[in-house]
C-alpha cells in the first residue's frame, strides 16, 4: 500500500473518530515524510506565498494546530538540516524575503538544563544570521493564531526533542518596500 493511501486512510478514519464533519474541518495529521517529499511540497507551496504568510520550522512538541490556514507536515531529518534547507528556499525565492524570528526561551537555556544546547543555539545562529529577532514563543504562537486566520502558514515539524528551538518565518514582499509603500499612500489619498 502506498504512503499517500495509509495517510487518507488514518486521516479518514481520525474524521470519523473524532466526529470531524469533512476533512477540512479536521486537524491535519502529520505524516512522516522523505526529504524528496516536504521539500517538493515546500517548493509548490513557496511560489503560492507572499507577504502575511509564515513557514514555521519546529521541534516535536510543538502543538498540531487546527486553525483552516494551518498546514502541517513533517521532515524526519535533523532540524538544522530542515531549517538552513526552507532558509535557502527563502533567500532564492524572487518575490518574498523573510523576518526571523527564534523563540527568546532559548537564549536562557543552559547546557546544564538541556546538554548541547549552546551547540544547537549556536547552528541555529548561523543559519538565521543575526538579523534573526528574539520574541517570546507565546507572543509568536498568538501573532501566528492571528494570521493563520486569513493567510496561510505552513509548519514543518522535525524530530528535535529540544525545548524553545521553533524558528518562525514571516514573509514579506521582496520587491516593495515600506518607503516606497508609505510615497503611494500619501500620493493615494
Amino acid at each position: 500500500m502506498r504512503l499517500s493511501s495509509v495517510l487518507t486512510a488514518i486521516t479518514v478514519s481520525l474524521a470519523l473518530f473524532s466526529g470531524c464533519a469533512s476533512k477540512s474541518s479536521c486537524p491535519q495529521v502529520p505524516a512522516s515524510e522523505p526529504e524528496e517529499v516536504w521539500q517538493s511540497r515546500l517548493d509548490a507551496m513557496l511560489p503560492l506565498l507572499g507577504h502575511r504568510n509564515w513557514i514555521v520550522i519546529t521541534d516535536m512538541a510543538y502543538p498540531l494546530q487546527s486553525g483552516q490556514g494551518i498546514t502541517t507536515i513533517y521532515a524526519d531529518q535533523p532540524y538544522l538540516e530542515v531549517l538552513k534547507t526552507v532558509n535557502e528556499k527563502i533567500k532564492a525565492a524572487p518575490h518574498v524575503f523573510a523576518h526571523v524570528y527564534n523563540d527568546k526561551e532559548l537564549e536562557y537555556i543552559t547546557d546544564e538544563m538541556v546538554p548541547g544546547i549552546g551547540e544547537l543555539r549556536s547552528g541555529i545562529r548561523s543559519i538565521c544570521g543575526p538579523e534573526a529577532r528574539s520574541v517570546m514563543h507565546e507572543e509568536l504562537i498568538s501573532r501566528l493564531d492571528e494570521a493563520g486566520k486569513l493567510f496561510s502558514v505552513l509548519i514543518i515539524k522535525t524530530p528535535l526533542t529540544v525545548p524553545y528551538t521553533t524558528t518562525f518565518f514571516e514573509l514579506d514582499c521582496a520587491y516593495w518596500d515600506s518607503v516606497r509603500q508609505s510615497t503611494l499612500d500619501s500620493i493615494v489619498k
